[in-house]
Parts: structure tokens; C-alpha cells; sequence
């Protein structure tokens, strides 16, 4: 590997960090579509992937990279959550239960809990009146 050709794993660290710095999702879609690309099975970069297409409008696409995170990552409960709301933005049938396994995966994991309850912020900060996010909130909130 040379320098000018970076891992995949560092390439999704820069980009984590650029969205934590407050980039625009719109700049970071490339380079998760590039990271995914490069690294099929890093279900993190799939999930990172569908949550910025849910930030901007493409809700097809999010369906399609969630799902591939969820299949690469079943537990993961953000890669749940982003399937949610790609299916309620497209329409799609199912959603509950997935949200009851979240439900599940964050009783016995409540640091998942935290995790997810931060990312619901700020998707809702990003985001301004998501209605999704808001249903999904709620009814992770029972």
C-alpha cells in the first residue's frame, strides 16, 4: 500500500472525522460510495453510507446501502435504524420488526442505547423536522 493510495479502513477514519467536524453529508457521499467500493464488506462504511443518502434525500439509495449493512452486520443497531427509515421514506413494509429488534439489541446493550440516542440527535440537528427520525425516536422511546 502505498501513501497515495490509503486504506480503506483510514480513508473511512478521515471521513468519520470530517462529518464529526460538521462537514455537509452532500461532501461525504462520494467518499463513502469510493470507501465502499473499495471495502464491500465494511459493514460501517455501508451503514455511514445509507445514514448520509437518508440526510439528503435518497431515500432509494439509503434502502439499498442499509440493507447491504444490515446483511454484512445483523446486530448492529444503527444499520437498523437507517433500514427503518429508508423503508418509511420509500414506503416499504416491515418496519417494526426491526425496531423491536433494536429494541431487543439495546436492552441487553445499553451503551448501544446511548450511541443511537446521540445519532437521533444529530440526524434531527442536520435534519430539521425528519419526520421519520421523529416516528422512530418515539418509538424507540416507547
Amino acid at each position: 500500500m502505498t501513501a497515495s493510495s490509503p486504506s480503506a479502513e483510514s480513508q473511512f477514519d478521515q471521513a468519520i472525522h470530517r462529518y464529526q467536524e460538521g462537514a455537509p453529508a452532500a461532501e461525504l457521499i462520494d467518499d463513502f460510495v469510493a470507501i465502499t467500493a473499495q471495502a464491500p464488506r465494511l459493514s460501517a462504511a455501508w451503514t455511514c453510507l445509507a445514514w448520509l443518502q437518508l440526510l439528503e434525500d435518497q431515500p432509494e439509495q439509503a434502502l439499498r446501502s442499509a440493507r447491504t449493512a444490515v446483511k454484512l452486520n445483523p446486530q448492529d443497531p444503527q444499520s437498523r435504524i437507517n433500514l427503518c427509515l429508508a423503508m418509511l421514506d420509500t414506503g416499504a413494509k416491515g418496519v417494526r420488526e426491526h425496531i423491536d429488534l433494536v429494541l431487543r439489541v439495546t436492552a441487553v446493550a445499553p451503551e448501544l442505547a446511548t450511541e443511537l440516542q446521540g445519532s437521533i440527535a444529530d440526524g434531527l440537528r442536520r435534519k430539521p423536522g425528519w419526520k421519520a427520525l421523529e416516528k422512530v425516536k418515539n418509538w424507540l422511546q416507547g
